[in-house]
């Protein structure tokens, strides 16, 4: 697919609108799948050979405390060093001086406390994406961590013009200096979830930069199946990113601090490419395995880059993707795939069984939607037989919420398209029309009624929502994909296509948002409020 220009992404968002105006019939008619929304940067420093590096396994964090039944973590945001490419130095944002940041482990319904320091030149904000998290902690994108000396030229509601480069107020933002306590209870299914940096118009360049890890909910009853553990269980942050000449990761910042004037560069606006995939940090990395069972434990932290996964022998041969979870933890019974979709933001867990693949055998994770070097994942070697306890069993989770349509006390529509904004006509990426505002209520919903979202896209957006997990009810009108099972927080909706999806707002009153998870597109105002009352 080419790049999207201005006026090709400006012509798509019109043409939404009257699909919005047909209904979800029409969205699905007009349903395809290219490659990707946005356009690749081109590294200028030398490459590596693919599975050549070590797969990194990032750091588990120790607790500092824990006592009073809750687990307490500290976490200093700074600048750092790394060999991401052989023999050449890149300047990063880290969580702890590590990309991706330390993992914590954690025990559901065991509260944890993180306390953030910030020491980079930014303000910053932490989200736990995936977390079922009270509103003062979930990481609102006015509620800054403010740096040491920080003045950001008219108060500290957030930059909020999308590329306007003024200041948009908030009064509700809670802003602290230096330091922050994040709490999360962690009432929820053990699943694999992420947190990231979410400050309000320069997410984008922030995950780009760095601040991303890994967070682990685990429970008894999930330990009890007897799925592949130890290290039989690989997290595996997927992420692309392009590098300057110099080493230094090459982002299309209008303002590259980026403390001011927020967005990219025209050909950037509809989401920023790398050209180098990188799998925890390293480039197309390669691991040894054991001719067994593996969980995969997987994380797209693209800004904007889709993956279609396969698992392929050096023959030809395809491996089974087993999947068993989905972003909010375990599906009711596994599900064969031989390929598997990955939108930004997306979680997957997957079993691979090497037990029947030759000692030496190279086994690549490629990507369907890539090209050339973005084709390439990373690998694995299997290096040697070795006995395997482990099981997949026909009965993964009973406890998945079985709401239904009759339930609902409403219905709700929403178009996720590009248009103009603003007295200066700029381009932005909107909900309903309207680009993001903080002080605007959007949607208000009440505590514990059951809802049903209608979703439609212009081009590829991956839509999240924060505090609650859904479940896909169709897709265009159709039953939802095979690897759409379980509950989800992120659904991903393909150019012209439409979605519906069914939640109960449970948790925690308070301000929320929802929004699409390509970091260019929220940053450029696809982003809304959410009122739990």
């Amino acid at each position: 697919m080419p790049d999207l220009t201005r006026r090709r992404v400006l012509a798509v968002g019109g043409a939404l609108g009257l699909m919005a105006a047909g209904g979800l019939t029409a969205a699905a008619g007009l349903s395809r799948r290219p490659a990707s929304t946005g356009a690749e940067l081109r590294s200028g420093v030398p490459l590596p050979a693919p599975f050549e590096m070590p797969l990194p396994l990032p750091t588990v964090l120790a607790p500092v405390s824990t006592s009073g039944g809750t687990d307490r973590y500290e976490i200093v945001q700074r600048e750092a060093t790394a060999e991401i490419l052989p023999g050449v130095r890149t300047r990063l944002w880290t969580y702890g001086g590590t990309f991706p940041g330390p993992t914590i482990e954690s025990r559901r319904g065991r509260p944890v406390t993180v306390s953030h320091r910030n020491e980079l030149p930014v303000p910053t904000v932490v989200h736990l994406h995936g977390g079922r998290t009270p509103a003062a902690s979930d990481g609102y994108p006015t509620d800054l961590v403010l740096p040491a000396g920080w003045s950001d030229g008219g108060g500290h509601g957030g930059h909020g013009g999308h590329g306007s480069g003024h200041v948009m107020h908030d009064p509700m933002a809670v802003t602290t200096e230096l330091t922050r306590d994040y709490t999360f209870p962690l009432d929820q299914r053990p699943a694999l979830l992420w947190y990231h940096d979410h400050r309000m118009d320069f997410t984008a360049p922030a995950i780009w930069r760095g601040l991303a890890g890994l967070h682990v909910v685990r429970d008894d009853a999930e330990e009890a199946l007897g799925l592949p553990s130890g290290p039989r269980e690989l997290p595996l942050m997927i992420a692309d990113r392009a590098f300057a000449a110099d080493g230094s990761l090459d982002y299309p910042s209008l303002d590259p601090t980026p403390r001011g004037r927020p967005g990219v560069r025209e050909p950037y606006v509809a989401g920023v490419l790398g050209d180098v995939v990188l799998v925890n940090g390293a480039p197309w990395p390669v691991h040894e395995v054991d001719a067994a069972r593996y969980r995969l434990r997987l994380l797209n932290a693209s800004n904007a880059r889709h993956y279609e996964l396969e698992a392929v022998t050096e023959d030809g041969r395809r491996l089974d993707l087993v999947q068993i979870g989905a972003d909010q933890g375990l599906l009711a019974g596994p599900v064969s795939l031989g390929s598997l979709p990955v939108a930004p933001a997306e979680r997957y867990d997957v079993v691979v069984d090497f037990a029947q693949v030759p000692v030496g055998t190279l086994v690549k994770l490629v990507n369907r939607l890539g090209s050339g070097r973005t084709r390439d994942v990373m690998a694995f070697r299997v290096a040697r037989r070795a006995a395997d306890d482990s099981r997949v069993p026909a009965v993964l989770s009973t406890d998945l919420p079985a709401w239904r349509r009759s339930e609902a006390v409403r219905v709700r529509d929403f178009s996720f398209r590009a248009g103009r904004m603003g007295e200066d006509d700029r381009h932005g990426w909107l909900i309903r029309g309207l680009p993001f505002d903080p002080a605007r209520p959007d949607v208000t919903v009440r505590l514990g009624d059951v809802e049903i979202w209608r979703l439609v896209a212009d081009v590829h957006h991956p839509v999240h929502l924060h505090l609650t997990g859904f479940r896909i009810l169709s897709r265009g009108g159709r039953a939802p994909s095979r690897h759409d099972g379980g509950l989800k927080d992120t659904v991903s909706l393909r150019p012209g296509e439409s979605a519906e999806i069914i939640t109960r707002w449970e948790g925690y009153r308070g301000r929320y948002l929802f929004h699409c998870h390509n970091a260019e597109h929220e940053d450029m105002g696809m982003m809304a409020n959410l009122q739990v009352t």
